[in-house]
């Protein structure tokens, strides 16, 4: 990976410290151009890799990205998977079987069609939910995707209802059908490499939050040191600033002292803060 990722969160409306930053970040990024401009200049300040939800708008930069391929060469994506809320409009808006059929594989519909038609009928929860990840990779389909990450809500939502066995179903489909990396964001890391672990799956890709104050730390601050110098995962690190109460020079100096640390992600929408965290990083961390 990466040592720096470019996310998504600026583009649609959130932001955890400020409602009114939220919205009104919501309203400028309205069109796809606007997306695209600050992904510009993220590309332009050499950060290639875009950590995105698989949210419908994305799908609109994947394919106006396709058109112009110099100057996207290189681009990376990292699927975050599942963004509900869209499954939800589909379904209000074309009902459950114009929905199902919308989102599903170009190729192999039909075959993609019976799969899921026999997993419901058979109650097949494994099947399911390849089927569910296929739906949610359609967009990206002939893009780099070399990690794909499930959502932190989704993550959490299996972990609290012990759910257990689909993270290694995600697991084998993600590295079998698609050649990549599975990956899982979560509000409790050292909790979820507990439950990784008890599936076989050793020094999993997890992305928490991970930062000098331990704003959002769920778990407790002491059992992220512990997991990090125990050399047992691979840690994505996000809301590095902690929301801007920590100042950025401290906030990645202190992080590239932590072992385990392999990548940061952030959200800017500003030409000066893509580059000041780029250069941040790049004196600390290394180049990407």
């Amino acid at each position: 990976m990466d040592k720096l990722l470019f996310g998504d969160n600026q583009f649609f409306g959130i932001n955890h410290m400020s409602e009114e930053k939220a919205r009104a970040q919501a309203m400028r990024f309205q069109e796809t151009d606007a997306i695209l401009s600050v992904l510009g200049s993220a590309y332009d300040a050499g950060i290639r890799t875009f950590m995105c939800t698989t949210h419908d708008r994305i799908g609109e930069i994947v394919e106006a990205q396709k058109k112009d391929p110099k100057r996207w060469e290189g681009f990376t994506y990292y699927p975050c998977m599942p963004y509900a809320h869209k499954y939800a409009n589909a379904v209000t808006e074309q009902g459950m079987v114009g929905a199902l059929t919308g989102f599903m594989p170009d190729d192999g519909l039909l075959k993609t069609a019976l799969t899921g038609t026999k997993a419901l009928a058979t109650k097949d929860v494994d099947g399911i939910a390849r089927v569910l990840i296929d739906m949610e990779m359609k967009m990206f389909r002939g893009q780099n995707t070399p990690v794909v990450f499930i959502q932190n809500v989704f993550t959490d939502l299996l972990m609290g209802m012990g759910f257990h066995s689909a993270f290694r179903v995600f697991h084998d489909h993600i590295k079998e059908k698609y050649n990549a990396e599975p990956a899982y964001i979560t509000m409790n890391m050292p909790m979820l490499l507990e439950v990784l672990e008890g599936q076989g799956i050793e020094k999993p890709i997890i992305c928490s939050n991970i930062n000098k104050i331990g704003f959002r730390m769920s778990g407790g601050f002491d059992a992220y040191l512990d997991a990090l110098k125990s050399g047992r995962v691979r840690a994505v690190a996000m809301s590095v600033y902690a929301s801007g109460a920590i100042p950025a020079d401290e906030a990645i100096h202190w992080l590239s002292e932590l072992p385990g640390v392999e990548s940061l992600v952030f959200g800017a929408s500003s030409r000066g803060n893509i580059e000041g965290t780029k250069a941040l990083v790049d004196k600390y961390m290394g180049t990407s």
